[in-house]
């Protein structure tokens, strides 16, 4: 199951793929105004966003691309658009667009694009470690250590830290966690993350500085080196 941000002002086109992704099983969210996608695409965590090229107002969908790559922010991103030429396409993927789909276009061709950037992102080479300060993971060792000293975890340890950093600095729900974490194995109202996150940092904060693991209350958790208030 993936989370899918959707910044589409028209009405229809994004009803229209909104309801392709939760048919298939996807989450799915609709902002039709740039400055609020992205303010959701830099705050939340999502595994793909579709982007329309030209939006209304506030900011254009390339403006909202080259701010998101400015700040790091690394999840695929398709870019829809009614501009179809050559130059306009090179200008959406310098930009730092993953691909360029021009409207009109099948549901059928947009969910297989998607699925591939998505694919392909699960599984680059720069993701097979991931580091914050000096707490570093190796997804294919699964070894984790903390200022050079390794730390044991359990398995669902292990996927509950290796989430939260392959998302740090972004504030993450415990329904996004269960989801990502426990399958919906468990009822979102149970204590099993607080629980986990507890046991996580005493194997990670506990005699180290700074704290990464974060509370941020009524919301959720956060890994980041920059403290709470961020």
């Amino acid at each position: 199951m993936w989370r899918c941000l959707i910044i589409e002002d028209d009405v229809d086109s994004a009803r229209y793929i909104g309801d392709g992704f939760r048919e298939l099983g996807h989450s799915a969210v609709v902002c039709r105004e740039g400055l609020e996608g992205l303010t959701r695409a830099l705050n939340e965590s999502w595994d793909i966003v579709i982007l329309d090229r030209m939006l209304p107002n506030d900011v254009d969908g390339l403006s909202i691309l080259a701010s998101l790559r400015s700040l790091g922010r690394r999840m695929p991103v398709l870019v829809l658009s009614a501009l179809s030429s050559l130059d306009e396409r090179v200008r959406g993927l310098k930009a730092g667009g993953d691909d360029y789909l021009t409207k009109p276009f099948a549901f059928s061709e947009l969910a297989a694009r998607a699925e591939a950037l998505v694919r392909r992102a699960q599984f680059e080479p720069e993701a097979r470690q991931l580091q914050v300060a000096d707490l570093k993971v190796n997804l294919l060792t699964r070894n984790v250590e903390r200022a050079g000293k390794p730390v044991a975890l359990q398995p669902r340890e292990f996927r509950l830290l290796a989430y939260l950093m392959s998302h740090h600095d972004q504030v993450l729900t415990r329904t996004m966690l269960l989801e990502a974490v426990w399958d919906y194995n468990f009822d979102p109202q149970t204590n099993v993350i607080d629980v986990q996150i507890n046991r996580l940092r005493k194997k990670i904060d506990h005699g180290f500085q700074p704290a990464l693991i974060h509370t941020v209350r009524g919301a959720g958790y956060r890994l980041s080196a920059r403290g709470d208030g961020l």
